[in-house]
């Protein structure tokens, strides 16, 4: 599904239905030490079969706000939700987290 404003490019993609990814919590300000992170933010780090690494920035919603922050580790975690792009960044909206 593709989501555009009259007359504008593309500014989300949303995939359609939940898939599951597996990878390792950690947070963008803490671990990650992101410069335009000003406050905790979950991100999943799913690495791909040749080694590469994407990050899924956790939406923030009830799922995640009962899953708790990764902070200052990395946590072996299962995220089950839908995709969406926005900025460059992919977001990861939860159904479900499972943390290890």
């Amino acid at each position: 599904m593709m989501l555009t404003i009259a007359g504008a490019a593309p500014a989300v993609r949303v995939s359609a239905a939940d898939e599951t990814f597996k990878g390792e919590m950690v947070c963008a300000k803490c671990y990650l030490n992101k410069p335009d992170a000003k406050e905790c933010q979950d991100v999943l780090l799913v690495k791909d079969a040749k080694g590469t690494t994407t990050e899924f920035y956790i939406t923030k919603n009830k799922v995640s706000q009962e899953s708790g922050e990764a902070c200052t580790q990395a946590i072996p975690a299962e995220v089950i939700g839908t995709v969406s792009e926005t900025d460059g960044r992919k977001w990861l909206t939860a159904s479900k987290i499972t943390k290890s």
